[in-house]
């Protein structure tokens, strides 16, 4: 097939109660990978997933889910349709999702790790009142000129999701970012709010987590990459476990680069395939690509995408 695809991963903020209940429902493949990171984790993701509980918007829960069903879904896409993408690329957690991917993680080995990941960044957090807070409608350039400007009034807020036109997170200690709330509406945020987040994410207040996070992914990272990951640090690619070592700790510290990438490889695919609950990144990608965006999150809209990008090729 001559079809050219991107893989997309979403991250955090894209759970939800149930999901890949269908595919658990309908697949021996999915039963056997929700077992079998059960047991390797020691996480009733049956439970986890498909119950009403407090844990899914735990960190130290929530990423493992987000990367399990990411991944069933992607593997449940590759059984029926053995395509390689151009680019792997993930939001935040999802870089991790779409090492799984290309073959650089095995998923159950991800999800341990992620597991791990969200431990670290709570302990990181722990003892601190952090936040992350969302801003629509300011350019990049004045989202940065205000954050510099509280950061030399000895306020922590970073800019660390660069997520579509338009629309940046900040990160940084709750208390500030609420006094920085209406100075964004001052400078004519459309809309400026806290969002419901326990860690800082990709900002320098996780900087303790970056040595224990490359001892773990030096132990279960492969040298087996099948196409390139784009990098949220660089967005640039990188195919190596040697590239992977170094920018996955830096991950956790620098912000998430995401409509850059976008932007940087759009021309080299003829679609997007996002692997995983809630479409997240097909609403991100709206404004910034013309390409069709194919989402796979239950056994119906599988059965779609491997047909409409079908008829691609």
């Amino acid at each position: 097939m001559s079809v050219k695809c991107a893989f997309l991963f979403p991250g955090q903020g894209s759970q939800a109660v149930g999901m890949g209940e269908d595919f658990f429902n309908n697949s021996d493949v999915a039963k056997e990978m929700i077992e079998a990171a059960s047991e390797r984790t020691g996480i009733d993701f049956k439970e986890l997933l498909f119950t009403e509980n407090d844990k899914l918007e735990k960190t130290e829960f929530t990423q493992p889910a987000i990367l399990l069903v990411s991944a069933i879904a992607h593997r449940l896409f590759e059984n029926e349709m053995p395509i390689k993408p151009v680019y792997a690329l993930g939001h935040s957690l999802g870089e991790f999702s779409a090492l799984t991917a290309v073959g650089a993680l095995d998923a159950i080995d991800a999800v341990e790790l992620v597991n791990l990941r969200g431990k670290l960044m709570a302990e990181a957090c722990e003892g601190q009142d952090v936040g992350m807070l969302v801003s629509l409608g300011l350019d990049d350039e004045t989202v940065e000129k205000l954050c510099a400007e509280q950061r030399e009034q000895g306020k922590k807020v970073w800019p660390v999701n660069y997520n579509a036109q338009g629309q940046i997170v900040i990160a940084g200690i709750k208390s500030d970012l609420q006094e920085l709330e209406p100075i964004l509406k001052e400078n004519k945020a459309r809309r400026a709010m806290l969002l419901n987040m326990s860690v800082a994410s990709h900002c320098p207040l996780l900087e303790s987590a970056t040595a224990p996070l490359e001892a773990k992914l030096e132990e279960v990272l492969r040298d087996e990459f099948t196409a390139p990951v784009v990098s949220n640090v660089t967005a640039e690619k990188y195919s190596t476990k040697a590239e992977a070592l170094e920018l996955l700790p830096k991950q956790l510290v620098s912000p998430v680069l995401y409509k850059q990438s976008i932007a940087k490889f759009d021309d080299e695919v003829d679609c997007y395939v996002e692997f995983g609950h809630g479409g997240v990144l097909k609403g991100l990608n709206r404004k910034a690509t013309k390409k069709p965006h194919f989402v796979v999150s239950d056994m119906q809209s599988l059965a779609n995408a491997i047909e409409e990008i079908s008829k691609l090729g």
